[in-house]
């Protein structure tokens, strides 16, 4: 037997609203947008997508699951990524070389530090 990754879902109040924020912020496509649902794709046509559903639930607590980013320069990726409305977060990480941030339903992610 054999799974293949095929999409990341991301449950949200907003689907239009978040899954366009993150379209500007992975600078990726929307390749499905209906009733309920947006899906977005890397341009470079790789899986997994993401699939934004809209769902009443809030969340409670920390992200159980989150993304990581590796950007060439954290510094100014981190400073773009607030000036489209993402928040710093603390969730306890202490003093680390990552950034903690949240999208704008409050999502946490990391950007990384650049890799040699």
């Amino acid at each position: 037997m054999t799974l293949k990754f095929e999409e990341i879902v991301v449950d949200c109040h907003d689907f239009r609203t978040l899954g366009h924020w993150w379209e500007a912020a992975l600078g990726w496509n929307v390749i499905d947008e209906s009733e309920g649902e947006l899906e977005l794709q890397n341009p470079d046509g790789s899986k997994p997508t993401l699939l934004f559903l809209n769902s009443p639930d809030e969340r409670r607590g920390k992200n159980r699951l989150h993304f990581d980013f590796v950007p060439d320069d954290q510094a100014a990726e981190v400073e773009r990524l607030l000036s489209m409305g993402a928040q710093r977060v603390d969730i306890g990480q202490g003093d680390t070389p990552w950034v903690v941030l949240a999208d704008p339903e409050g999502n946490e992610f990391c950007v990384l530090a650049a890799r040699s």
